[in-house]
């Protein structure tokens, strides 16, 4: 699947993504679990990112790449998760830090959301930690709500749901 928006275009990853993929999993603010940040001995390496690239276990997440660079700044797609309703799939992105701030991650989503909606999707979530303010200004945007629903986690925030009916 390709998508394409005045400033982006997303589209599934070449194992040359590895290189900004590893640079997202450094950037990941210290807050977020251990097994999504880089280890104390370096995993996963560029090389390992490339081999999951390559046996396609990013799930239905898209490179997300500017069209004016046309560099890869971050990624962003819609997950099945097991912890929201079958078939109810869950909006995901991440963004170089490079990129914050210029509506990228808002232009991508919605981009994604417009699929959605046109693939006959009735909702979609997305499961965002307390503290993360930026994702939780994203969200709010593109018209996602917050459902009440929140799993504790006193080490790394708790996890907050929100849902979008399209």
């Amino acid at each position: 699947m390709n998508l394409e928006t005045e400033r982006l275009v997303l589209r599934p990853f070449v194992a040359a993504d590895a290189v900004v993929q590893h640079q997202l999993w450094i950037e990941r603010d210290l807050r977020v679990p251990p097994y999504r940040r880089i280890s104390p001995d370096g995993h996963p390496t560029v090389a390992e990112l490339e081999a999951r690239i390559a046996a396609d276990e990013l799930g239905s997440f898209l490179a997300v790449v500017e069209r004016a660079s046309g560099e890869m700044i971050g990624y962003c797609g819609l997950n099945k998760s097991y912890s929201v309703p079958e078939g109810e799939p869950e909006l995901g992105f991440e963004f170089r830090r490079s990129s914050w701030g210029q509506g990228f991650a808002t232009e991508a989503s919605g981009a994604l959301i417009d699929w959605a909606r046109a693939s006959g999707r009735h909702r979609l979530w997305a499961t965002v930690r307390d503290w993360n303010t930026a994702s939780f200004r994203v969200l709010e945007k593109l018209g996602f709500a917050r459902t009440g629903r929140v799993d504790p986690d006193e080490l790394h925030g708790d996890s907050v749901y929100l849902a979008l009916e399209l």
